[in-house]
Protein backbone atom coordinates (compact mmCIF):
# COMPACT_ATOMS: atom_id res chain seq x y z
CA UNK A 1 0.00 0.00 0.00
CA UNK A 2 1.11 3.55 -0.78
CA UNK A 3 1.58 5.90 2.33
CA UNK A 4 0.97 9.35 1.32
CA UNK A 5 0.71 12.22 3.40
CA UNK A 6 -2.36 14.59 2.91
CA UNK A 7 -0.61 16.95 4.27
CA UNK A 8 2.09 16.60 1.80
CA UNK A 9 -0.06 17.65 -1.09
CA UNK A 10 -0.69 21.21 0.47
CA UNK A 11 -3.09 23.56 0.92
CA UNK A 12 -5.73 25.69 -1.84
CA UNK A 13 -5.44 28.91 -1.94
CA UNK A 14 -8.53 31.25 -0.21
CA UNK A 15 -9.91 34.23 0.82
CA UNK A 16 -7.45 37.07 0.44
CA UNK A 17 -4.77 34.81 -1.15
CA UNK A 18 -7.21 34.10 -3.68
CA UNK A 19 -7.95 37.52 -4.22
CA UNK A 20 -4.79 38.44 -4.64
CA UNK A 21 -3.12 35.76 -6.83
CA UNK A 22 -6.44 36.63 -9.31
CA UNK A 23 -5.30 40.28 -9.38
CA UNK A 24 -1.97 38.93 -10.74
CA UNK A 25 -1.02 40.23 -14.55
CA UNK A 26 0.37 36.63 -14.86
CA UNK A 27 -2.82 34.90 -13.74
CA UNK A 28 -5.81 34.26 -16.61
CA UNK A 29 -8.35 31.54 -17.29
CA UNK A 30 -8.22 30.03 -13.60
CA UNK A 31 -4.13 29.41 -14.13
CA UNK A 32 -0.85 31.29 -13.99
CA UNK A 33 0.81 31.67 -17.15
CA UNK A 34 4.40 31.62 -18.30
CA UNK A 35 6.29 34.45 -20.72
CA UNK A 36 6.09 34.51 -24.22
CA UNK A 37 8.36 32.16 -25.53
CA UNK A 38 10.83 29.91 -25.40
CA UNK A 39 13.29 30.83 -27.95
CA UNK A 40 15.78 28.44 -27.69
CA UNK A 41 19.58 30.16 -28.04
CA UNK A 42 20.98 26.77 -29.24
CA UNK A 43 19.14 23.54 -31.52
CA UNK A 44 17.10 21.35 -29.46
CA UNK A 45 18.97 17.87 -29.69
CA UNK A 46 17.85 14.19 -29.24
CA UNK A 47 19.57 12.23 -26.66
CA UNK A 48 18.92 8.51 -26.54
CA UNK A 49 17.69 7.60 -22.99
CA UNK A 50 20.19 6.28 -20.65
CA UNK A 51 19.90 2.66 -18.85
CA UNK A 52 19.07 2.19 -15.86
CA UNK A 53 22.85 1.91 -14.67
CA UNK A 54 24.33 5.09 -16.41
CA UNK A 55 20.99 7.13 -14.61
CA UNK A 56 23.03 6.67 -11.41
CA UNK A 57 26.53 6.93 -10.10
CA UNK A 58 28.83 3.46 -10.58
CA UNK A 59 29.71 4.34 -6.67
CA UNK A 60 28.85 6.66 -3.82
CA UNK A 61 28.90 10.39 -4.56
CA UNK A 62 31.42 11.90 -2.34
CA UNK A 63 30.44 14.46 0.16
CA UNK A 64 31.99 17.43 2.14
CA UNK A 65 30.91 18.46 5.43
CA UNK A 66 31.15 22.00 5.27
CA UNK A 67 32.52 23.80 8.24
CA UNK A 68 29.88 26.83 8.91
CA UNK A 69 30.86 27.36 12.29
CA UNK A 70 32.84 30.43 11.10
CA UNK A 71 30.14 33.13 8.72
CA UNK A 72 31.67 34.01 5.69
CA UNK A 73 33.02 37.52 4.45
CA UNK A 74 31.55 38.57 1.04
CA UNK A 75 29.49 35.83 -0.85
CA UNK A 76 29.81 31.71 -0.22
CA UNK A 77 27.78 29.11 -1.46
CA UNK A 78 27.23 26.05 -0.37
CA UNK A 79 25.59 23.10 -2.86
CA UNK A 80 23.93 20.65 -0.78
CA UNK A 81 22.83 18.41 -3.57
CA UNK A 82 19.93 19.26 -6.34
CA UNK A 83 18.88 22.52 -5.93
CA UNK A 84 19.44 23.09 -2.51
CA UNK A 85 21.97 25.64 -1.53
CA UNK A 86 22.91 27.49 1.70
CA UNK A 87 24.07 31.14 0.36
CA UNK A 88 25.75 33.56 3.02
CA UNK A 89 25.52 37.32 0.89
CA UNK A 90 27.02 40.23 2.71
CA UNK A 91 26.84 38.85 6.34
CA UNK A 92 23.31 37.71 5.98
CA UNK A 93 21.81 34.32 4.86
CA UNK A 94 19.57 32.19 2.53
CA UNK A 95 18.56 28.91 2.01
CA UNK A 96 17.08 27.96 -1.03
CA UNK A 97 14.96 25.27 -1.84
CA UNK A 98 15.72 23.00 0.71
CA UNK A 99 15.26 19.54 0.57
CA UNK A 100 16.47 17.05 3.54
CA UNK A 101 13.79 14.13 2.91
CA UNK A 102 14.78 10.82 1.47
CA UNK A 103 12.30 10.91 -1.48
CA UNK A 104 11.07 13.96 -3.45
CA UNK A 105 7.40 12.73 -2.77
CA UNK A 106 4.17 13.24 -1.00
CA UNK A 107 4.83 9.25 -0.09
CA UNK A 108 7.60 7.98 2.13
CA UNK A 109 7.42 4.34 -0.09
CA UNK A 110 7.37 5.43 -3.67
CA UNK A 111 8.74 8.28 -5.66
CA UNK A 112 12.59 9.59 -6.57
CA UNK A 113 14.58 8.31 -4.21
CA UNK A 114 17.77 10.11 -3.46
CA UNK A 115 21.17 8.91 -4.86
CA UNK A 116 23.45 10.67 -2.19
CA UNK A 117 22.97 11.84 1.69
CA UNK A 118 22.38 15.60 2.31
CA UNK A 119 26.15 16.62 3.40
CA UNK A 120 25.09 17.71 6.91
CA UNK A 121 22.17 17.96 9.05
CA UNK A 122 19.93 20.58 8.68
CA UNK A 123 20.39 21.51 12.97
CA UNK A 124 23.76 21.79 12.21
CA UNK A 125 23.41 24.90 9.69
CA UNK A 126 23.54 28.38 11.12
CA UNK A 127 20.76 30.22 11.82
CA UNK A 128 18.87 30.85 8.09
CA UNK A 129 17.68 34.55 7.81
CA UNK A 130 15.64 33.65 4.36
CA UNK A 131 14.46 30.47 2.95
CA UNK A 132 13.22 31.16 -0.30
CA UNK A 133 11.37 28.83 -2.73
CA UNK A 134 11.30 28.60 -6.18
CA UNK A 135 8.05 26.87 -6.53
CA UNK A 136 5.59 23.82 -5.19
CA UNK A 137 6.92 20.69 -6.59
CA UNK A 138 8.08 17.85 -4.32
CA UNK A 139 12.24 18.20 -5.33
CA UNK A 140 12.29 21.94 -4.40
CA UNK A 141 9.41 22.09 -1.87
CA UNK A 142 9.58 19.11 1.06
CA UNK A 143 6.96 19.44 4.13
CA UNK A 144 8.81 17.48 6.78
CA UNK A 145 12.29 19.98 5.92
CA UNK A 146 10.31 23.00 5.70
CA UNK A 147 7.70 21.96 8.93
CA UNK A 148 11.66 21.78 11.08
CA UNK A 149 13.20 25.05 9.73
CA UNK A 150 10.64 26.24 11.46
CA UNK A 151 10.58 24.77 14.89
CA UNK A 152 14.69 25.19 14.77
CA UNK A 153 14.97 28.66 13.73
CA UNK A 154 12.02 30.87 15.23
CA UNK A 155 12.94 33.63 13.27
CA UNK A 156 13.32 32.72 9.69
CA UNK A 157 11.17 34.34 6.99
CA UNK A 158 10.11 31.93 4.14
CA UNK A 159 9.46 33.89 1.15
CA UNK A 160 7.56 32.35 -1.97
CA UNK A 161 5.79 32.80 -5.10
CA UNK A 162 2.45 33.71 -5.23
CA UNK A 163 0.30 30.79 -3.77
CA UNK A 164 2.62 29.00 -1.81
CA UNK A 165 1.94 30.82 1.21
CA UNK A 166 -0.89 28.45 1.22
CA UNK A 167 0.92 25.38 1.59
CA UNK A 168 2.80 26.77 4.31
CA UNK A 169 -0.21 27.42 6.21
CA UNK A 170 -1.46 24.19 5.76
CA UNK A 171 1.81 23.11 7.33
CA UNK A 172 1.26 25.90 10.18
CA UNK A 173 3.91 28.48 9.27
CA UNK A 174 2.72 31.46 10.61
CA UNK A 175 1.81 34.23 8.22
CA UNK A 176 3.91 36.58 9.83
CA UNK A 177 7.15 34.59 8.57
CA UNK A 178 6.04 34.28 5.06
CA UNK A 179 6.08 36.58 2.58
CA UNK A 180 4.27 36.22 -1.03
CA UNK A 181 5.24 37.84 -4.19
CA UNK A 182 4.34 37.87 -7.65
CA UNK A 183 6.86 38.52 -10.25
CA UNK A 184 9.01 41.83 -9.97
CA UNK A 185 8.14 42.10 -6.53
CA UNK A 186 10.53 42.57 -3.95
CA UNK A 187 10.79 41.69 0.17
CA UNK A 188 13.93 42.96 2.24
CA UNK A 189 15.25 39.73 4.63
CA UNK A 190 18.15 40.69 6.77
CA UNK A 191 19.71 43.88 5.01
CA UNK A 192 18.83 41.59 1.42
CA UNK A 193 16.50 42.71 -1.16
CA UNK A 194 15.00 39.13 -3.01
CA UNK A 195 12.94 39.81 -6.20
CA UNK A 196 11.61 37.38 -7.83
CA UNK A 197 11.55 37.29 -11.42
CA UNK A 198 9.42 35.44 -14.32
CA UNK A 199 10.64 32.19 -15.48
CA UNK A 200 8.91 29.20 -17.48
CA UNK A 201 7.92 26.34 -15.66
CA UNK A 202 4.43 24.70 -13.68
CA UNK A 203 3.44 23.93 -10.71
CA UNK A 204 1.06 22.12 -8.87
CA UNK A 205 1.57 19.49 -5.76
CA UNK A 206 -2.23 17.31 -6.48
CA UNK A 207 -2.41 17.94 -9.80
CA UNK A 208 1.16 18.87 -11.77
CA UNK A 209 0.54 21.45 -14.64
CA UNK A 210 -2.75 22.82 -12.46
CA UNK A 211 -0.96 26.06 -11.91
CA UNK A 212 -2.57 27.25 -9.41
CA UNK A 213 0.58 28.60 -7.65
CA UNK A 214 3.43 30.60 -9.40
CA UNK A 215 7.11 30.01 -10.07
CA UNK A 216 9.75 32.02 -10.16
CA UNK A 217 13.71 32.63 -10.34
CA UNK A 218 15.36 35.09 -7.59
CA UNK A 219 17.40 37.94 -7.26
CA UNK A 220 19.23 38.18 -4.07
CA UNK A 221 20.97 41.75 -3.91
CA UNK A 222 23.12 42.73 -0.67
CA UNK A 223 24.95 45.79 -0.34
CA UNK A 224 28.43 44.28 -2.61
CA UNK A 225 27.08 41.58 -3.89
CA UNK A 226 24.34 39.89 -6.34
CA UNK A 227 23.24 36.70 -6.78
CA UNK A 228 20.90 35.03 -9.05
CA UNK A 229 18.97 31.86 -8.91
CA UNK A 230 16.92 30.86 -11.67
CA UNK A 231 14.91 27.81 -10.61
CA UNK A 232 12.82 25.72 -12.51
CA UNK A 233 13.29 27.08 -16.07
CA UNK A 234 12.64 26.76 -19.77
CA UNK A 235 14.87 29.20 -21.70
CA UNK A 236 13.42 32.19 -22.58
CA UNK A 237 14.39 36.07 -23.39
CA UNK A 238 13.19 37.48 -20.07
CA UNK A 239 16.72 36.44 -19.14
CA UNK A 240 18.22 38.99 -21.22
CA UNK A 241 15.47 41.81 -19.26
CA UNK A 242 16.66 40.40 -15.42
CA UNK A 243 20.47 40.89 -16.51
CA UNK A 244 20.04 44.04 -17.79
CA UNK A 245 17.52 44.96 -14.77
CA UNK A 246 19.11 43.42 -11.58
CA UNK A 247 22.91 42.17 -12.97
CA UNK A 248 25.44 41.57 -13.38
CA UNK A 249 25.52 39.06 -10.94
CA UNK A 250 28.64 37.24 -8.84
CA UNK A 251 27.24 33.99 -9.15
CA UNK A 252 24.37 32.29 -11.10
CA UNK A 253 22.67 29.35 -9.62
CA UNK A 254 21.65 27.87 -12.93
CA UNK A 255 19.29 24.02 -13.00
CA UNK A 256 21.16 21.84 -15.70
CA UNK A 257 19.36 18.55 -15.32
CA UNK A 258 16.31 16.87 -15.50
CA UNK A 259 16.07 18.44 -19.40
CA UNK A 260 14.50 16.14 -21.91
CA UNK A 261 12.70 16.28 -25.71
CA UNK A 262 9.39 15.72 -24.21
CA UNK A 263 9.50 19.13 -22.27
CA UNK A 264 11.96 21.18 -23.68
CA UNK A 265 9.60 24.70 -22.81
CA UNK A 266 9.81 23.88 -18.83
CA UNK A 267 13.60 22.47 -18.36
CA UNK A 268 16.80 24.14 -19.81
CA UNK A 269 19.24 21.86 -21.64
CA UNK A 270 22.70 22.17 -20.42
CA UNK A 271 23.81 24.55 -23.49
CA UNK A 272 20.55 26.87 -22.87
CA UNK A 273 21.71 27.35 -19.03
CA UNK A 274 25.12 28.80 -19.89
CA UNK A 275 23.06 30.59 -22.95
CA UNK A 276 21.01 31.81 -19.60
CA UNK A 277 23.82 32.87 -17.59
CA UNK A 278 25.53 35.15 -20.52
CA UNK A 279 22.03 36.76 -20.74
CA UNK A 280 22.24 37.52 -17.26
CA UNK A 281 25.69 38.77 -17.51
CA UNK A 282 27.12 36.70 -14.67
CA UNK A 283 30.46 35.77 -13.65
CA UNK A 284 30.64 32.49 -12.10
CA UNK A 285 28.21 30.27 -12.86
CA UNK A 286 27.62 27.31 -10.27
CA UNK A 287 25.13 24.19 -12.06
CA UNK A 288 22.03 23.09 -9.59
CA UNK A 289 19.49 20.39 -10.42
CA UNK A 290 21.38 17.80 -11.10
CA UNK A 291 23.74 14.53 -9.51
CA UNK A 292 21.05 13.98 -6.46
CA UNK A 293 17.61 12.42 -7.65
CA UNK A 294 17.39 10.65 -11.23
CA UNK A 295 14.10 12.90 -12.93
CA UNK A 296 14.70 12.29 -16.71
CA UNK A 297 16.03 10.11 -19.07
CA UNK A 298 19.56 11.86 -19.68
CA UNK A 299 22.69 9.61 -17.74
CA UNK A 300 23.43 10.91 -14.48
CA UNK A 301 26.98 12.60 -15.64
CA UNK A 302 25.63 13.84 -18.90
CA UNK A 303 24.35 17.35 -17.77
CA UNK A 304 27.57 18.62 -16.11
CA UNK A 305 29.54 17.04 -19.31
CA UNK A 306 27.58 18.86 -21.57
CA UNK A 307 27.68 22.41 -19.63
CA UNK A 308 31.42 22.32 -19.42
CA UNK A 309 31.33 21.74 -22.84
CA UNK A 310 29.72 24.47 -23.80
CA UNK A 311 31.08 26.78 -21.02
CA UNK A 312 34.57 26.07 -22.82
CA UNK A 313 33.18 27.37 -26.15
CA UNK A 314 31.83 30.79 -24.84
CA UNK A 315 34.60 31.17 -22.09
CA UNK A 316 32.30 30.77 -19.44
CA UNK A 317 34.21 30.54 -15.49
CA UNK A 318 32.41 27.39 -13.70
CA UNK A 319 32.32 26.24 -10.27
CA UNK A 320 31.29 22.40 -9.81
CA UNK A 321 31.23 21.75 -5.91
CA UNK A 322 30.73 18.15 -4.50
CA UNK A 323 27.71 18.40 -2.14
CA UNK A 324 28.67 20.52 0.75
CA UNK A 325 31.64 22.04 -0.61
CA UNK A 326 32.23 25.68 -0.39
CA UNK A 327 32.23 27.97 -3.61
CA UNK A 328 33.61 31.23 -2.90
CA UNK A 329 34.39 33.10 -6.17
CA UNK A 330 36.66 30.86 -7.88
CA UNK A 331 36.07 28.44 -10.80
CA UNK A 332 36.80 25.33 -9.86
CA UNK A 333 36.34 22.12 -11.67
CA UNK A 334 38.33 19.42 -10.92
CA UNK A 335 36.37 16.80 -12.78
CA UNK A 336 35.48 15.09 -9.45
CA UNK A 337 32.30 12.78 -10.95
CA UNK A 338 34.39 11.39 -13.81
CA UNK A 339 35.75 8.55 -10.69
CA UNK A 340 31.86 7.78 -10.55
CA UNK A 341 30.01 7.94 -13.43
Amino acid sequence: MTLISAAALGGRSAGDRLTRLRHSPNYRDGAFQNPPGPAWPVPAEEHPAADRERRRPARPVPLVRPDLSTPAAGLRTTWLGHSTVLVELDGSTVLFDPVWSRRVSPSTVVGPKRLHPVPIRLADLPPVDAVVISHDHYDHLDTATIKKIAALWPKTRFVVPLGVGAHLERWRIPAHRVDEVDWSESVTVAGLTLTATAARHFSGRVRPGSNGTLWAGWVVAGAAHRLFYTGDSGYFDGYREIGEQHGPFDVTLVQIGAYSPLWPAVHMTPEEAVAAHRALRGDLLIPVHWGTFALSGHSWSEPIERLLADAARHDVRVAVPRPGEFVGGAATTDSWWREIA
